[in-house]
């Protein structure tokens, strides 16, 4: 027998609902209120819950993912009387279920529910098995909502031969990903072929992609294999993509189809089984847009996508990442793993990393050696122009300007995480509303200028409650 768990202002519609759910034998519950709801979520055990959007406390897309990330793993299916396709593509990105508008037949809840149903055991079942990666042990730290999604993808097609594209900022950790995939996939003991598509010289890109045969061209006194042909029975990495120079692309398209290339000044086609993981931090679509890059190659790319995201977006993994790395240091250096102050992780989550996760490490070993034998790191072991920049960052356009009005108001003076939170929404909100003026209100432009994905960018325009009336 399930639980299901409605949320809905509307009590004749849970009670329809739980009518339903109770003739198909199984045990139901409602709550009127976000709140309550959230509650019940969290605390629960449920397998499937209904959610409404418009509630009387609040916007029941915002809880999404939170209600999606409860213990129980709930499938969720939304129900609302105020569709959109801007909350369609919204609730689906944040995993929910099925997006259903009201009013809705008794036989479509039915037959959506029970859908629901037998996906999540089927699901539950699952998961009841060990997973096959410790992402952890292969360098890759988070457990924000964020990082779980990009990791439980990244556990799915580990052990398949699709072609992989990882997405993400400079430092995120493409790379590692990629790394930690091929480890566990069937072709782990065949060895993983690398090739950085950033350093390609574009004058030999066929020679290394593609092979040669000697005398092809001034300087080939042998035959040589290309990284295709060495990547036979293993996995192929790209690193960076988005720099494979635009000629080779169709060539390299081909390939992608067929697993057939031929080496320069060779007459006769060779055959290449690889699986294909790629990455880069550049925008693909907009590179196809401008002629920069295939559409057609992108669409075979992107079988599976990854996206990493930006540390500031999952800034609560700041503090494992500390850990897990100064741990690293102190056993390297045979010393006892370090205490963090709370005042220092919250000096960490105020700077803007745009470096990412490689920036963040490399300043914990600046701080690594600034502490030396001392059990506790506190924020003044951070590198003084560290420090600074966090402490302008806080203190520009707000506060008080002089030590006098300082004094005055110490009693009401913010807390210095309501006043980072608060900076930063005034900052984010300034940026969209700009945003969308240069984007004449057109989201997926706006999308492209940000470099948001679009259902980062409905959560935002929601939080900041922004309309697009340009």
């Amino acid at each position: 027998m399930a639980e299901i768990l409605i949320l809905d202002d509307d009590e004749k519609m849970c009670r329809m609902i739980s009518e339903i759910v109770e003739r198909l034998g199984h045990q139901a519950s409602y709550a009127l209120t976000l709140e309550d709801g959230l509650r019940k979520a969290l605390l629960g055990s449920y397998d499937v819950i209904f959610l409404d959007v418009r509630m009387p406390d609040g916007d029941g897309l915002e809880v999404l993912p939170q209600i999606v990330a409860a213990p129980s793993s709930p499938e969720v299916i939304i129900v609302t009387g105020y569709g959109s396709a801007e909350g369609a593509e919204l609730a689906i990105r944040n995993d929910a279920w099925d997006y259903i508008e009201k009013p809705a037949s008794l036989k479509t809840l039915r037959l959506t529910l029970s859908k629901a149903l037998r996906y999540h055991e089927q699901k539950r079942a699952k998961n009841s098995a060990p997973e096959s990666i410790d992402f952890r042990s292969e360098g890759i730290i988070g457990s924000s909502l964020q990082m779980r999604g990009c990791l439980d993808l990244a556990l799915q097609v580990a052990d398949s031969d699709a072609n992989v594209l990882i997405t993400g900022e400079t430092g995120t950790g493409k790379d590692i990903l990629a790394h930690a995939i091929h480890r566990h996939s069937r072709r782990a003991r065949k060895g993983l072929v690398v090739l950085d598509c950033a350093a390609l010289p574009e004058t030999l890109a066929e020679s290394i992609i593609f092979g040669h045969k000697k005398g092809a061209f001034t300087g080939a006194d042998r035959d040589s294999r290309g990284i295709i042909e060495q990547a036979h029975g293993c996995t192929l990495f790209l690193d960076e993509i988005g720099e494979l120079p635009l000629r080779i692309q169709s060539t390299f398209l081909r390939v992608l189809q067929e697993r057939r290339f031929r080496s320069v000044g060779d007459t006769e086609e060779k055959f290449s089984d690889f699986r294909l993981i790629v990455a880069t931090n550049r925008n693909l679509p907009e590179m196809v847009q401008s002629g920069q890059f295939r559409l057609d190659l992108l669409f075979r790319l992107q079988t599976v996508t990854i996206q990493i995201p930006p540390l500031r977006e999952r800034p609560e993994d700041i503090r494992e990442l500390a850990l897990y790395k100064l741990a690293e240091l102190c056993k390297a250096c045979g010393k006892p793993t370090k205490e963090l102050d709370p005042d220092f992780v919250a000096t960490l989550r105020a700077h803007d990393w745009s470096g990412n996760v490689r920036e963040l490490f490399n300043v914990l070993e600046r701080v690594f050696i600034a502490a030396r034998d001392e059990p506790i790191i506190f924020s003044k072991h951070l590198p003084t122009d560290f420090r600074v920049d966090v402490a302008r960052r806080m203190v520009s356009n707000e506060g008080p300007q002089n030590l006098e009005l300082r004094k005055q108001a110490a009693d009401t003076y913010p807390a210095y995480l309501d006043f980072r939170r608060r900076s930063l929404d005034d900052a984010a909100r300034r940026y969209l509303t700009d945003l969308l003026v240069v984007a004449k209100g057109d989201l997926k432009e706006a999308s492209g200028i940000s470099g948001l994905s679009l259902s980062r960018l409905y959560e935002l325009l929601k939080k900041y409650d922004l309309k697009r009336r340009y």
